[in-house]
């Protein structure tokens, strides 16, 4: 099931392990697996993945990185299948993936002679990316109706726990959410405060905003690592952020509001 309406659907590069993902969820639609036992897994392979950076086996290492895409693809798949779409599962996809960056980049630190100070640039810096990505696909989702609704383009109040999760959790994940999240978001928000009022955006736009979607970051990742590249990873995610006052220009240049 899409994210997207057709019309709205897109080449998104970064979500290449949707197919996959897709026949995953209907593998377990009828099965007692969760949505969130799929983020619980996702999170264990990557967590693998790591081991494997930090010992040198960086073609398993990039397997399970793609496997940890394809599942994390698969969870929010099973939960619009299973129509049990929940803010736990949000917002642990969420702090997983964010986690996972910090531990993969740390890892690469490790067995390259980048400096610490330049790895945690590097991880403010993909995270910068992904959100811009995340800005622009959810303010494009939030125009299709039937849409759920557990991803918000302002995430400013404590969201009411949805049928057969914990008011308790979700509102302990929402304020980690907050805290690791926020100012990211508040960034690239202040830089394009105009983007919600649009009604959508141009397929095109769209395609090249996903090159800074978690999944092609992490594929840029396993590319370099196959090549024996480690040394350049982190320098690179640095330097790839210039690439969003280009598209935040594109954006306000070419992709108005009609009056």
């Amino acid at each position: 099931m899409s994210k997207l309406a057709a019309k709205d659907k897109f080449l998104d590069f970064s979500d290449y392990g949707r197919t996959a993902g897709t026949q995953i969820a209907n593998t377990l639609k009828n099965t007692r697996f969760t949505p969130i036992h799929l983020t619980l897994l996702f999170g264990i392979i990557g967590l693998i993945a790591i081991y494997c950076i930090l010992n040198n086996y960086h073609y398993w290492a990039c397997i399970l990185i793609i496997l940890k895409s394809i599942i994390d693809a698969a969870d929010g798949e099973l939960a619009r299948i299973k129509k049990t779409p929940s803010y736990t599962g949000r917002y642990l996809d969420s702090l997983f993936d964010f986690i996972l960056n910090f531990l993969f980049l740390t890892a690469i630190c490790t067995i390259s002679n980048s400096s610490f100070k330049a790895t945690l640039l590097a991880f403010f810096c993909i995270q910068l990316q992904g959100t811009l990505y995340n800005y622009y696909y959810v303010i494009l989702r939030s125009k299709c109706s039937g849409a759920d609704k557990t991803s918000q383009i302002f995430e400013n109040k404590t969201p009411k726990a949805l049928a057969g999760e914990s008011q308790k959790w979700v509102s302990i994940l929402f304020k980690t959410y907050k805290i690791v999240y926020g100012g990211f978001d508040k960034i690239i928000q202040k830089l394009d405060n105009s983007a919600p009022k649009l009604k959508t955006f141009p397929h095109w736009f769209m395609t090249l905003v996903s090159l800074y979607g978690l999944g092609f970051q992490l594929l840029l990742i396993c590319l370099m690592l196959l090549l024996k590249w480690t040394e350049f990873i982190i320098p690179f995610f640095i330097g790839y952020s210039l690439l969003i006052p280009i598209l935040i220009s594109i954006r306000k240049i070419y992709i108005k509001e009609k009056e």
